[in-house]
């Protein structure tokens, strides 16, 4: 489990992120279309999986906002996680322009869990925690960020830096 602040106070994450080192569990998320969407899709590229708890935040908008406007001066896919509904995540690129990353919603899976990011108290609890869990082309985790504070930015140069 860890430890995180939402503005000060500490909630606790049903577990921690992946080792670095170690194969990237497989995931099923959903898309803005509905369709699932895997780790199996990404075989082959790098991956960094943007982790936050609700794209209808300041601090979540920031980051997918950020990755989208890095993202075409790196080799690798870029997919935003949250717990929202593909609905919103649809609304909020498409009004945004968003158009360089992916969305996927946790909503019908156990990734929160099994990546160790659904928060397990607080009033945040069964939303994801913001962190940052790149993946290398053969499916190996090779950096992780768990942000301490939920209302900070994940840190994007060190996470951008291992691609």
């Amino acid at each position: 489990m860890a430890t995180v602040t939402l503005k000060g106070t500490e909630f606790n994450t049903v577990g921690a992120l992946p080792s670095v080192g170690t194969q990237a569990l497989e995931f099923e998320l959903i898309k803005t279309d509905l369709s699932v969407t895997k780790l199996a899709d990404y075989r082959g590229k790098k991956l960094v999986l943007n982790i936050f708890p609700s794209i209808d935040t300041p601090t979540c908008a920031t980051s997918v906002r950020k990755f989208n406007e890095t993202a075409a001066q790196h080799n690798a896919a870029i997919l935003c996680v949250s717990a929202d509904l593909p609905f919103a995540a649809a609304r909020f690129c498409g009004a945004e322009g968003i158009d360089n990353v992916a969305t996927g919603s946790s909503f019908r899976s156990t990734f929160g869990d099994d990546y160790g990011v659904a928060f397990s108290s607080g009033p945040l609890t069964g939303l994801l925690s913001r962190a940052l869990v790149v993946i290398d082309e053969n499916g190996q985790v090779i950096f992780t960020q768990q942000v301490a504070e939920t209302a900070d930015e994940p840190d994007y140069e060190a996470a951008l830096a291992v691609l």
